[in-house]
This record gives C-alpha cells, sequence and structure tokens, in this order.
C-alpha cells in the first residue's frame, strides 16, 4: 500500500511539473515573438520587435495582441483611431476643438490649401460630387472635413470666406487650420505628401479618406475626377 501511494504522489507531482513547464514554455514564446506597430499603421504593416515610437507620427508603438480584437464599448476609441491624435484645431467658425469631437459622424476628409489654383478646385468638386450622393435625410452622419496645409494663410476668417465662395458653408462642412506641426502629423497619418514650392505654392498628393464614426480609416480615393463610386459606396456602408 505505501509503494502504491508513493507511486500515485509521484505521478501527480511529474504532471504539475510538466503543466508548469508547458506554461512557463507557452510564456517565453510569447514573449519571443511579441510585435509592436504604429496605430495609425503610418508604415503599413511595418512591425517592429522592441517598444519605441513610430519614426513618422511619433505615436507610441502598440502591442499587437495575439487575442481576438476586443469589442469596443460605446464612445471608447481603438489604437488605429485618429481621435488619439491630441492637437488642437482652429475652426473656420473661430472655434477651437481636438480631433475626437468629430467623433459619431462618418467623416470624409481631404487636405487642401486656399490658393491653391489647379490641383484644389477639382478635389473640392469632387468632394461637392460626393455630398451630392448622400440622401439628404443621411447628410447628418457625415461630416466633410478640409484640413488646410498652409496654417499660415488659411487663417479662420480665411478658411470662412473660402467656404462661402465654395458653398461648402453647411453644418456637414468643417475647415481646420493647425500649426507647421499638427498639419505634417496629420498628413503622415493619411499618407498625404505636400511640400511648400513657393510662399502660398504646395505641391501635394491628392486624397480623399473616409473614417468611420470611431476615427478609423476605412478607405482612400486617390486622384482629381476619378469614378468616385467606391467611395460613396463605402460612406453609405458606414452610414446604414
Amino acid at each position: 500500500m505505501k509503494t502504491s501511494s508513493y507511486i500515485i504522489t509521484l505521478f501527480v507531482a511529474l504532471l504539475s511539473f510538466a503543466s508548469c513547464k508547458n506554461k512557463t514554455e507557452s510564456n517565453n514564446r510569447k514573449e519571443e515573438i511579441a510585435l509592436y506597430q504604429c496605430p495609425m499603421k503610418c508604415e503599413g504593416e511595418k512591425t517592429y520587435h522592441e517598444p519605441g515610437s513610430c519614426p513618422i507620427c511619433k505615436m507610441d508603438l502598440k502591442l499587437i495582441s495575439e487575442l481576438s480584437p476586443k469589442v469596443m464599448a460605446i464612445g471608447e476609441i481603438s489604437d488605429e483611431s485618429i481621435f488619439n491624435l491630441t492637437t488642437e484645431w482652429n475652426t473656420e467658425e473661430g472655434e477651437v476643438i481636438e480631433l475626437k469631437e468629430l467623433q459619431g459622424k462618418t467623416l470624409v476628409v481631404v487636405m487642401i490649401y486656399t490658393t491653391c489654383k489647379a490641383a484644389c478646385p477639382r478635389l473640392m468638386a469632387d468632394m461637392r460630387n460626393i455630398e451630392n450622393q448622400i440622401p439628404e435625410n443621411k447628410l447628418n452622419d457625415v461630416q466633410f472635413v478640409l484640413v488646410s496645409i498652409d496654417p499660415e494663410t488659411d487663417t479662420p476668417k480665411r478658411l470662412k470666406e473660402f467656404a462661402i465662395e465654395n458653398e461648402m458653408d453647411g453644418n456637414q462642412w468643417t475647415f481646420l487650420q493647425g500649426t507647421k506641426s499638427s498639419v505634417r502629423e496629420f498628413a503622415n497619418v493619411l499618407a498625404v505628401k505636400y511640400k511648400e514650392i513657393s510662399p502660398m505654392d504646395f505641391s501635394h498628393s491628392n486624397i480623399i479618406s473616409v473614417f468611420n464614426s470611431g476615427g478609423e480609416l476605412m478607405h482612400q480615393q486617390e486622384g482629381l475626377g476619378v469614378d468616385n463610386k467606391e467611395t460613396v459606396s463605402k460612406i453609405l456602408e458606414l452610414i446604414q
């Protein structure tokens, strides 16, 4: 009987040891494959093995979870949301806001400057064309946001005048003036490239971006006067 009890005790101890060893090895494997990534995905799917900050937008790299994505609570924002950016912006109405104040609506965003004579007028025509394809009873669910890449020239007063001149003065339109650094940060998030050629003259990407109500990038349209069927379709999908 004593021999039998000893064998049982030894067997239980071996099982416990094996279980602990497996857990330790599992934890070690998780640590070995830990990957970090910019929450804004400024560099696409590029990952890092060490924590740090994004070399482009300077936000902290986030650990890529090995678990399934968590369900976001109402009002909560994900790590991929532009609402994590805490910089302040001036609107054409003279208000000071953070991007998170736009939460709750589908955002259609473009970067322009008011003295542009070539690309920007066509970009704005594309934005108006997209607006015209949204049912009137759904317009309250969409915010068209135009961010100036020339904050020194495009003051709130100038942006207000520009909005009126271009028939973009309704509640569904918002114009934003930031600082040079906040504009550059935002452009990096959208993968918009721009460069000052001379005072009040810039070369820049022509990209319209669509964000869901939580501030996550869902779609981009690049080019001037292109077929915006996919863009409109994505907006309608998000506001259903």
